[in-house]
């Protein structure tokens, strides 16, 4: 993560990063928000390529890995320094698309631009959800 670019609008935080072949995305992405101390965010873009994925299906159990160069077409949801949740979705080469829960071990290939809305008066909890089994993010002001 070479390039970084900080901007402020009101009270949210734009942080405009470029990662770089080799790099994991996932495992980036926790550490700027650790390195910046974001404590509730949202990924506003993700684009760029891989050159191996590993994502998660709806079973919350399968992790599934694409050993193939993949277009990244979308990336969102909620990152903080207690817990990243992301999902992605990919383009094969032959235009297919797949796309389940981010990974570690999604490499970039030659680029992957993100920008990064910090909510600074939010922050990310992760509570126990009897319902649905899981740790669970909840929003704290």
């Amino acid at each position: 993560m070479k390039s970084e670019i900080i901007s402020v609008c009101g009270n949210t935080k734009y942080h405009c990063v470029r990662l770089h072949r080799g790099e994991d995305l996932l495992e980036s992405i926790e550490i700027l928000c650790k390195k910046k101390n974001i404590g509730a965010g949202t990924i506003l873009s993700g684009v760029g390529c891989i050159s191996k994925g590993r994502i998660r299906d709806a079973s919350g159990v399968t992790i599934r890995e694409i050993n193939e160069d993949c277009e990244i077409v979308s990336l969102n949801g909620t990152v903080s320094t207690n817990r990243c949740h992301l999902h992605i979705a990919l383009s094969k080469e032959d235009l297919s698309a797949i796309g389940g829960h981010l990974c570690s071990g999604c490499i970039v290939n030659t680029t992957c631009e993100l920008i990064i809305a910090e909510l600074p008066e939010l922050y990310i909890d992760v509570e126990d959800d009897s319902e649905t089994g899981y740790d669970e993010l909840i929003f704290r002001k």
